[in-house]
C-alpha cells in the first residue's frame, strides 16, 4: 500500500525587527489588544489590574495601561511609558502605584521577561485564597507544571518596592505567581505570552474549583505532567495560542490600534 504524506504547512514564528521603532509599536499593539481582551473575558475590575511590556530600546522602561482607565477602551495612543524611578516619560497620564511597585520589580529581576500581566480575575483571585499551587488536573494545568509559585504573604495594597521585590523573589524563573488573598501573575517573553498565560491560569483555577465541587479529582501522573509542560507550557506555544484571540480582536475592535 503507497503511504501518503501530508505536508504540514510552517507554523508561524514570532515576528523579528529591524528597527526599535517598528518593535515597539509591536508590542503596543499586542499590549492594547491583551488589555481588551481582558476586559472581553471580565478580567478588569474598577482600577485594578496592569499588563506591562519593557520598551525595546530603553530596557528598564515600560509601557503600561494609565491609571484609572477601563481595559476596554484602551487605544495603543492611550498607553504610557513609565521609567524605572516611576516618572511617567511619555503619555499624559497616571500610573498606578500598585504597578509600579510589582510590574518594575518583576522587570528588575527578571532580563527576560518582556511583558507581566495582573488581574483581580474573579476565579484567580478566588482560588488566591485557598493558598494552594494548581494541580495537574488538566492539560491546559500542566502549562504551570512546577512552574508557579505562591507568594503566601497579604500585607494590603502593594505600594513599596520592598514588597514588589519580595513579589518578584517569590516568582523567581517561573512563568506565574499566584498572590494569595490579591490574584495571579504571569510573564512571558513576548505580551502575547504573558496574557495567554493568565488567560489560561483564570481558567485552570475555574476548572480545578468545578472539579473539586464536583467530587475527588484525579491527578495527572508526575511524568505525564512533566511532558505534557514540555508540549503546551513552552514559551513558543504560550505566544502561538495568542495568535488567533489577537486576530479576533483586532478585528472586531480595530479602534485598539490608533
Amino acid at each position: 500500500m503507497q503511504t501518503i504524506r501530508i505536508s504540514r504547512p510552517n507554523l508561524p514564528q514570532p515576528p523579528k525587527f529591524t528597527s526599535v521603532t517598528d518593535e515597539r509599536l509591536h508590542r503596543k499593539q499586542r499590549l492594547a489588544a491583551a488589555l481588551r481582551l481582558f476586559s472581553r473575558n471580565g478580567f478588569d475590575q474598577d482600577a485594578a489590574g496592569q499588563i506591562t511590556a519593557r520598551d525595546p530600546e530603553y530596557p528598564e522602561y515600560f509601557w503600561v495601561n494609565p491609571q484609572g482607565m477601563r481595559f476596554s477602551t484602551i487605544r495603543v495612543s492611550d498607553l504610557i511609558l513609565v521609567n524605572h524611578k516611576g516618572e511617567v516619560i511619555e503619555g499624559d497620564r497616571s500610573v498606578n502605584e500598585a504597578a509600579f511597585a510589582i510590574h518594575s520589580q518583576v522587570h528588575t529581576a527578571r532580563p527576560d521577561v518582556v511583558a507581566a500581566a495582573h488581574a483581580h480575575s474573579t476565579y484567580g483571585k478566588s482560588w488566591s485564597n485557598l493558598g494552594r499551587l494548581l494541580d495537574p488536573l488538566t492539560q491546559d494545568a500542566c502549562s504551570f507544571y512546577q512552574d508557579h509559585t505562591l507568594f503566601n504573604d497579604y500585607t494590603g495594597v502593594v505600594l513599596k518596592l520592598e514588597e514588589g521585590k519580595r513579589i518578584a523573589q517569590t516568582l523567581g524563573n517561573n512563568k506565574a505567581a499566584i498572590v494569595r488573598n490579591h490574584g495571579l501573575l504571569t510573564v512571558g517573553h513576548s505580551v502575547d505570552e504573558a496574557a495567554w498565560w493568565f488567560i489560561t491560569m483564570e481558567r485552570t483555577c475555574q476548572a480545578q474549583m468545578l472539579a473539586e465541587a464536583a467530587g475527588k479529582p484525579e491527578l495527572i501522573k508526575p511524568e505525564c505532567a512533566n511532558l505534557a509542560r514540555t508540549q503546551v507550557g513552552s514559551n513558543y506555544m504560550g505566544w502561538f495560542s495568542f495568535q488567533p484571540l489577537y486576530e479576533m480582536i483586532a478585528r472586531q475592535q480595530p479602534d485598539l490600534l490608533e
